[in-house]
């Protein structure tokens, strides 16, 4: 039986009707197996038009963010800041140029280029200072004999090329030395030379430590740029703030994908807490601040793989937080769970948008309306009485900490509900003596009308009984606030969130902040992208 593809038009005469039905049979199996491969193809080509038009979206946004900054540098009336805005003004749109350029590289596929400054100050560099440290690093061919398959024979060393690197470890700087030799086959005419290593900031002179250094000291020890200009000064070191700002933006740029995984990471928690804190932005045109809002994030109190996530929004309303979240249109991505907070309106919009989330509330909230009774020397008996039954609450809630989730329910069941229904009883009968309006019936009315979410943890032995765990998370906030006063822009913001829900969350670990950012920032240029969660705060490793 001839096979179809072999078939000429004289073979067709004759044949019996077995035969033609075997090649009917045949002819039918290969428009299958074509049809099958144009359907992959087309899937395959779907696949790729999706991925351009995502990165063509990508590339357009970065464009634009990249317009509107040149069009402040360029057009804000500076007259109308103050010297102190005006300079951070400046270290601001220097840490964003870098940024974008670095997310603009990266899009396009293109080999990322040194900071713009790098640029224009590179032939006026001045040399490392000698007095510095060198640890030098050699990078030699593993094979010195000649490539050449007609020659083979061993190759001569004829020099060297010195890449200098300015690294810091806390309190020193140092220089890396990074001696490429050169091995040349004499007969062949032929050079062999070690690939240079690929770094954070190609072409740049930080090392990936001192990169690490500027943003703990940036957004760690909330030191400006002109005081880490000072304090590298003191070791003879000339970095100009706009370099440092530069280095700063490139640095938050590359921890974007490590940023995007510890989200994912986050939000695969049952129990999330949430809560939001005001910063002041500046606000270029109008040459001065405005309020913006840095929302949080943490997987629940009692987790035992803890870790807190922070966004930069230019606002306070509910949708931020649904954007961050997921809402109805978003079932696959949408976060479902029981939800920390207190009883800021937004959160209402927040439930509603996921019916498979839960409301748990805050004690410490419901607390602090009576102790609010008792400032400037206020006395008032309900606020006493109040502030001694939830004291009691949180005595045995201490005990409760340390054990297991399911013993935890079980001793809230048996000791902590009795304690909640003497309190309900008591602020219902207390509700109904005091007048209308006044600011003990507010106080009153806040435990009583929120009451089911606020004795949720009853149920599940998992849920904290207030939101402390992420107001503690959230405090370094408002220390930066008190050192830099503001944010310089909307991506300056949002480069802080990437960096302190890196390093807070590491810090959880107890890792330290700069040899976390160090290795991660080392090991980012070569990393795989499918292995990005080794990079995460709970499962880092310091490379050896």
């Amino acid at each position: 039986m001839p096979q179809l593809h072999d078939l000429k038009d004289q073979d067709l005469q004759g044949l019996s009707p077995e035969a033609v039905t075997a090649l009917a049979q045949q002819m039918l199996q290969r428009l299958r197996e074509q049809h099958l491969v144009l359907a992959q193809r087309d899937q395959h080509i779907e696949r790729q038009a999706t991925d351009i038009r995502l990165k063509d979206a990508k590339i357009e946004k970065i464009t634009f963010e990249l317009a509107r900054l040149k069009a402040w540098k360029f057009g804000a009336k500076s007259e109308a800041m103050s010297a102190e805005q005006r300079r951070l003004f400046e270290e601001t749109l220097a840490e964003d140029e870098a940024s974008l350029l670095l997310q603009l590289q990266q899009a396009k596929g293109e080999p990322a280029a040194p900071p713009a400054g790098e640029h224009k100050r590179k032939p006026r560099r001045k040399p490392l200072p000698e007095h510095l440290r060198r640890v030098e690093h050699y990078h030699e061919p593993e094979d010195t004999t000649c490539p050449s398959p007609e020659c083979g024979r061993p190759m001569v060393r004829v020099g060297e090329d010195v890449s200098e690197k300015l690294d810091i470890v806390p309190a020193e700087f140092f220089v890396h030395r990074h001696i490429y030799g050169k091995w040349a086959c004499r007969c062949c005419q032929r050079l062999v030379q070690e690939a240079a290593a690929p770094q954070i900031i190609d072409g740049g002179m930080p090392a990936a430590g001192l990169v690490a250094h500027t943003l703990i000291s940036r957004f760690v020890d909330h030191l400006p740029y002109y005081r880490q200009e000072a304090i590298n000064a003191r070791s003879g070191v000339h970095t100009p703030r706009s370099t440092l700002a530069a280095w700063s933006g490139c640095g938050g740029a590359a921890l974007e994908p490590v940023y995007d995984a510890h989200k994912r990471f986050v939000l695969a928690a049952r129990i999330l807490h949430a809560d939001e804190t005001p910063v002041a932005m500046l606000d270029p045109g109008a040459g001065k601040t405005k309020r913006a809002y840095v929302w949080a994030y943490a997987r629940g109190a009692f987790d035992a793989v803890p870790g807190v996530i922070y966004e930069f929004c230019a606002g306070r309303g509910a949708k931020y937080p649904i954007a961050f979240l997921g809402g109805t249109g978003q079932h696959e991505r949408s976060w479902r769970g029981t939800l920390v907070r207190d009883e800021f309106k937004a959160y209402d919009s927040v439930m509603a948008a996921q019916p498979q989330r839960i409301a748990a509330g805050c004690l410490a909230h419901a607390r602090r309306k009576f102790d609010e009774l008792l400032l400037d020397g206020g006395k008032s008996a309900v606020a006493t009485e109040a502030l001694r039954r939830i004291a009691e609450i949180y005595r045995l809630e201490r005990e409760l900490s340390v054990l297991t989730s399911q013993e935890r329910l079980v001793r809230r069941r048996c000791d902590a509900q009795p304690l909640w229904e003497q309190l309900h009883a008591w602020l219902r009968l207390e509700r109904r003596r005091v007048p209308e309006g006044s600011a003990t019936a507010k106080a009153l009315n806040y435990s009583l009308n929120h009451w089911t979410a606020l004795t949720h943890h009853l149920l599940d032995g998992e849920v904290s009984v207030d939101n402390n765990h992420l107001e503690n998370l959230i405090r370094p906030w408002a220390m930066g606030r008190r050192a830099w006063l503001f944010a310089g822009s909307q991506l300056a913001g949002q480069r802080a969130a990437v960096v302190m829900s890196l390093v807070q969350s590491a810090k959880l670990y107890g890792h330290d902040p700069w040899a976390y950012l160090n290795d991660v920032l080392t090991r980012l240029p070569t990393h795989l992208n499918s292995r990005i969660d080794e990079l995460l705060p709970h499962n880092w490793q310091l490379s050896r």
